[in-house]
C-alpha cells in the first residue's frame, strides 16, 4: 500500500481558494475539496479542526489577494485615488467568486460600517484627500459616497450584469467622481 500523501495548509487553502474561484462559495465543503486533492478528507481535518476555521484561513487568503490589488493600486504615481477604484472593480473582474465572498454577503453593517472596517480604507481616503483637499472628516463622507458608486459597477461587472471594456470604465469613474465632487463642494460652501 502507498504511503499517504501529506498537504499542507497552504495546499489546502490554495485547492478551496481555486473551487471557489471556479464554482462559487456555495460549492466548498469537505468532501468537494478531498475531491479535488484526490485524497480523504482525513488530511484537511489534520491541518484544520474544522470547516469553520478553514473558511476563515480561506478568507483571509483571498482577502489578502484583494489587499494586493488595492496596495499595488495605492503605489500608483499617476491618480493613485481612481487606481484604487479601477483596482476594486478589476479585482471583482479578475476574480468575480472572491469579490462575491467578501464584498457581496448579507451582512446587518451599514456602508459606513464597511468604511470603518476595510482597513485599506484609510489608505484610499488618505490618496483621496490628496486629490480633493478635503480635511479628512468631509474626504470620509465623499468617500462614502464614492465607494457605492463603485461598489455598484464592480457588482456589474462580478455578476456579468453588464459588461464594460477597462477605458469605458476608467472613463466612467474619471467623470462621475470629478461631478460629484463639484457638487460636494458646492453643496458644502452654501452651508457654511
Amino acid at each position: 500500500m502507498p504511503p499517504v500523501r501529506k498537504f499542507s495548509k497552504e495546499e489546502i487553502i490554495i485547492s478551496a481558494c481555486n473551487i471557489i474561484k471556479t464554482e462559487g462559495k456555495e460549492s466548498l465543503n469537505a468532501r468537494r475539496l478531498a475531491k479535488s486533492l484526490g485524497c480523504s478528507v482525513q488530511p484537511i481535518f489534520h491541518n484544520f479542526t474544522s470547516m469553520e476555521e478553514l473558511n476563515k484561513e480561506v478568507y483571509n487568503h483571498i482577502y489578502n489577494k484583494y489587499k494586493e490589488y488595492m496596495f499595488k493600486a495605492h503605489q500608483s504615481k499617476i491618480k493613485p485615488y481612481k487606481e484604487m477604484g479601477l483596482a476594486y472593480i478589476r479585482f471583482a473582474s479578475d476574480y468575480p467568486e472572491f469579490f462575491k465572498m467578501i464584498f457581496m454577503q448579507q451582512t446587518s453593517s451599514t456602508a459606513n460600517n464597511i468604511i470603518i472596517t476595510d482597513d485599506i480604507n484609510t489608505d484610499i481616503i488618505a490618496s483621496g484627500q490628496e486629490l480633493t483637499h478635503l480635511s479628512y472628516e468631509e474626504q470620509h463622507e465623499f468617500h462614502l459616497k464614492v465607494w457605492i458608486f463603485t461598489h455598484g459597477i464592480a457588482c456589474l461587472v462580478a455578476t456579468k450584469t453588464v459588461e464594460f471594456k477597462e477605458d469605458e470604465i476608467s472613463s466612467l469613474l474619471e467623470e462621475t467622481v470629478r461631478e460629484m465632487l463639484i457638487g460636494y463642494k458646492y453643496e458644502k460652501g452654501e452651508k457654511k
